[in-house]
């Protein structure tokens, strides 16, 4: 560090923090150690009798600890993402739009691999709100050489994007619910009340729900009514287990579904299946989506309202994380349930 009059600092980095104290009102600091001086602060400075000051004397190729958390947060932002100001030299990336938060996981742990750089993010394909803080980054020293931003900033440039949050599409969601002791009035429907919330607060809404009795053919129908009706996504509810009677995973094949998967590696979720009928998803929701708070439904349904494909390897790679630990307080995402 070096000492020099305050009126020529303007742009240098504070070399310590600076106090201001009134008597009987405050005492604390004023502008802190790595505080980059601007002019107007000036008068400030010598109000408080500071009229030289010490700052660092930076070398050449090394850079300030704001500036070197605002080129990375640049160089990783993509679609979905706004910046805060640098704060004691930490950005923030926050979601600008409600959401799936997409990380490049294997290129995030590169950059955090590189040197006295901390990059930190929430677990990548979860739903995020607009306004939420889902990564944050600075550099451990008040400055860092300028080659290990520059060698972070290629890396973000070979996967660009590093993180993003892809905005939910509106979807039109039809609903078919089977079970004859539903269709006969035997008892309420309590399924499609949880699927139509759910959606809602995803942004989608439920334009139908038909309900049919355990037969393969009406389940067909349903389906096939549903996409003429104009549905964009199908979800069929119950008769998903091995009873003799649970008819749906043979109706979705049956009205044409291409199987991208029967069965899941996730509790409570096990019996879910995964369909398309053309370009319509179809899901087969087993019974704990209605029961429980999250399911498999919370892991699978956002990435395909994110325009995101879900292919076999994706759900068997559910399975690391997939075991829901049943918390008396629910507080996913904020845990690790369906981190893979």
């Amino acid at each position: 560090m070096k000492a020099i009059p305050v009126a020529e600092a303007v742009g240098m980095v504070l070399g310590h923090d600076i106090t201001r104290i009134i008597p009987g009102k405050e005492k604390g600091p004023a502008f802190r150690k790595g505080h980059i001086i601007r002019e107007e602060e000036i008068p400030d400075f010598l109000s408080m009798g500071k009229e030289n000051i010490f700052v660092f004397d930076m070398t050449p190729g090394m850079i300030h600890e704001d500036a070197a958390a605002g080129r990375l947060a640049r160089a990783a932002a993509g679609q979905g993402i706004r910046l805060s100001e640098p704060a004691e030299g930490r950005v923030n990336l926050i979601a600008e739009t409600n959401g799936l938060l997409k990380i490049d996981v294997d290129a995030l742990k590169q950059i955090n691999s590189i040197g006295q750089i901390a990059f930190s993010t929430l677990h990548s394909c979860q739903s995020v709100q607009a306004g939420q803080t889902v990564a944050g980054t600075r550099v451990v020293p008040l400055t860092i050489d300028e080659k290990e931003i520059i060698e972070a900033e290629k890396t973000c440039a070979a996967v660009f994007p590093l993180i993003q949050v892809k905005a939910f599409k509106s979807c039109r969601v039809g609903v078919v619910t089977t079970g004859s002791e539903v269709y006969h009035g035997r008892i309420k429907d309590g399924f499609g009340p949880v699927v139509e919330r759910k959606f809602k607060t995803l942004g989608s809404r439920v334009i139908r729900q038909i309900l049919v009795s355990d037969d393969r053919q009406m389940t067909v129908n349903a389906i096939h009514e549903l996409i003429e009706d104009g549905a964009e996504m199908i979800m069929v509810t119950g008769g998903m287990s091995v009873d003799p009677d649970d008819q749906t995973p043979a109706s979705i094949r049956a009205a044409g579904g291409r199987v991208i998967n029967y069965g899941a590696p996730i509790f409570p979720g096990a019996m879910f299946m995964l369909a398309t009928i053309g370009d319509i998803p179809v899901a087969g929701l087993p019974g704990c989506v209605m029961y429980y708070k999250t399911s498999i439904f919370d892991l699978v349904i956002p990435r395909l309202l994110a325009g995101e494909p879900v292919t076999r390897d994706d759900i068997a790679a559910m399975g690391h994380g997939g075991l829901c630990a049943g918390c008396d307080v629910c507080r996913y995402p904020l845990c690790g349930f369906g981190k893979d």
